[in-house]
């Protein structure tokens, strides 16, 4: 088995032989004197420990040690720092923890007490990287191209993404704002014959009136005022490839008209030119709108619905896919930990259940976003309820103080959803709320619920609470 890498930092030469000495049958060592040396061998030898003087040359000043810190855990968050320091300031090593050590001790150094720390540094990062193993294998276990899901929705949408993707069908997608409708378009494309062509993607809602056709189609040189150059469109830059044509549903009825066109002729021809191009293209479309109700409002053509409705896959809000929560958030911590280059953080089960009791309006995207900010903001290494935002921690549940359930309208989509699942969800809600409502007492919550003891135990163990 491998020795672990051991890298020794210190401009004390007496030191770092005697450290040396006395490790080199445990270890394979590298060793340092400065900062700059210390750093370029973390990126090039990522080491798995470093023991690290916190006063180094070219400056012995304490926010240099600490900013040494920082910059070894952005070139590798997966390296164990242990500080070595003499400094009488009693702030100084907890400082260096607070930045990214993981231990530190004092010197002169006691070689008993060195090794009982790095073996217990070892054996955690043994732990951690044991977990992120198992992490990685879930992850892979219930992802498709960099789509995360293992709930029964999202395995409907990656068996849609396989079939479609060898064809060269157009594909509709549908589903609410920030459910991943580009992420599953990318998807598809990667998964088809035209993975080596170009994918273009262009979102029709941001761009004015004034400019979107000449930025879907192009134009020539002096086709109106400003074109100073010839410009190639949006379909002639997916030749060969994917375009994809985010909100749809936004484009005016002429610009419509034109797209109907160029998608019954495969052929474009530019602003101000001539000659009509031929273009290879697959079509991926995108929409958070009603397109039936468009076209009932005239607002939507219907030749042109039919020609890009083609094979409509629709993507499930977050709130129907509950179960995939957990799923997500362990990826986005991960994600944002090894970007920002600090430690990896985790969430407490509190927490993560009010983020499984949440509504999320704006769907993974909104998910994701609070993640980030949870990682940057919270110093601790595991964010607790207390880090939420109050419109989490203050959501309404579905049981109010007077007894009664809220008054719902049951919407059921085109997709459908399990009725299981959903029952099973509002039991939860209901258990939830009637012990919140009763203090935790569950004898109590029984009773607002109108339940036996015995049942009321049972709710509790099924649902974990």
């Amino acid at each position: 088995m491998d020795r672990h890498k051991l890298l020794i930092v210190d401009d004390d030469r007496l030191l770092q032989e005697q450290l040396a000495w006395a490790l080199k049958d445990d270890f394979d060592l590298r060793q340092c004197q400065d900062r700059e040396s210390a750093l370029q061998t973390v990126i090039d030898e990522r080491p798995d420990l470093v023991l690290l003087d916190l006063h180094l040359p070219p400056t012995d000043a304490l926010a240099d040690g600490l900013q040494n810190i920082n910059e070894i855990r952005r070139a590798d968050p997966q390296a164990v720092i242990i500080v070595m320091t003499g400094d009488e300031n009693a702030e100084a090593p907890l400082q260096a923890v607070e930045a990214g050590a993981h231990d530190y001790f004092r010197k002169p150094i006691d070689m008993r007490e060195l090794r009982i720390i790095i073996n217990r540094a070892l054996e955690r990062q043994r732990i951690e990287r044991e977990n992120l193993r198992l992490r990685r294998e879930i992850e892979s276990r219930y992802s498709y191209s960099r789509l995360i899901g293992c709930s029964e929705p999202m395995s409907e949408v990656f068996g849609a993404i396989r079939r479609v993707a060898d064809s060269s069908a157009t594909v509709s997608l549908r589903g609410e704002s920030g459910t991943g409708k580009e992420l599953v378009a990318r998807a598809i494309h990667h998964n088809s014959p035209r993975r080596d062509g170009p994918f273009v993607g262009v979102s029709c809602s941001a761009l004015p009136e004034s400019l979107i056709e000449a930025e879907l189609f192009g134009h020539d040189k002096g086709a109106f005022t400003g074109a100073l150059a010839k410009v190639e469109g949006r379909f002639t830059r997916a030749n060969g490839g994917t375009l994809f044509l985010d909100e749809i549903g936004t484009l005016s009825l002429p610009l419509q008209a034109k797209l109907l066109r160029v998608l019954e002729e495969r052929e474009v021809t530019r602003i101000g030119g001539m000659t009509a191009i031929k273009i290879d293209i697959r079509l991926i479309t995108a929409t958070n709108e009603d397109l039936e109700q468009a076209i009932a409002d005239h607002r939507f053509r219907e030749d042109l619905y039919y020609r890009i409705h083609v094979v409509p896959i629709h993507l499930p809000p977050l709130r129907e896919r509950r179960e995939d929560i957990p799923l997500l958030v362990d990826h986005f911590i991960r994600r944002v930990c090894e970007e920002h280059g600090v430690k990896e953080k985790r969430l407490d089960g509190e927490a993560l259940q009010y983020l499984m009791d949440y509504q999320w309006k704006g769907n993974v995207r909104e998910l994701e976003n609070l993640i980030q900010r949870l990682v940057v903001m919270t110093d601790e290494e595991t964010i607790v309820a207390a880090n939420l935002p109050p419109h989490i921690l203050n959501q309404q549940t579905s049981f109010n103080r007077t007894g009664n359930n809220r008054a719902s309208q049951a919407i059921i989509t085109e997709a459908g959803f399990s009725l299981d699942q959903e029952v099973a969800s509002y039991e939860y809600e209901l258990v939830r709320a009637a012990l919140e409502l009763a203090g935790g007492v569950k004898i109590k919550a029984a009773e607002l619920l109108r339940l036996n003891k015995d049942r009321m135990k049972y709710l509790c163990k099924k649902y974990k609470i």
